[in-house]
């Protein structure tokens, strides 16, 4: 396979600062317990919602709380990967139906 060159240094971004920060993420005091708060928002059926109104939120909040901070960015992208993976989730166990 050919080597992409990509344009927005997308390979950069995913591995030097998306992926750390995730990480980081799982080393804060709201998820060292066995479950996260979004665990249970999933379980109870709230998860797409509860993805989705966070990201407006932080899309909203760029460039007005702490200036123009990339963790509202991290967090955005963030929040539309759980959303993604409750997406894809529901999707796999319908096809088991």
């Amino acid at each position: 396979m050919e080597k992409i060159n990509y344009k927005y240094k997308e390979d950069v971004i995913l591995d030097k600062i998306l992926k750390p920060y995730i990480d980081d993420t799982y080393q804060q005091h709201y998820a060292l317990g066995k479950y996260q708060a979004t665990d249970m928002i999933i379980d109870v059926g709230h998860g797409e919602g509860f993805c989705i109104g966070n990201i407006i939120k932080y899309s909203t909040r760029f460039g007005k709380k702490n200036g123009k901070n990339t963790d509202d960015l991290l967090k955005i992208i963030h929040y539309a990967m759980i959303a993604l993976y409750i997406y894809k989730a529901k999707e796999e166990e319908e096809d088991v139906q």
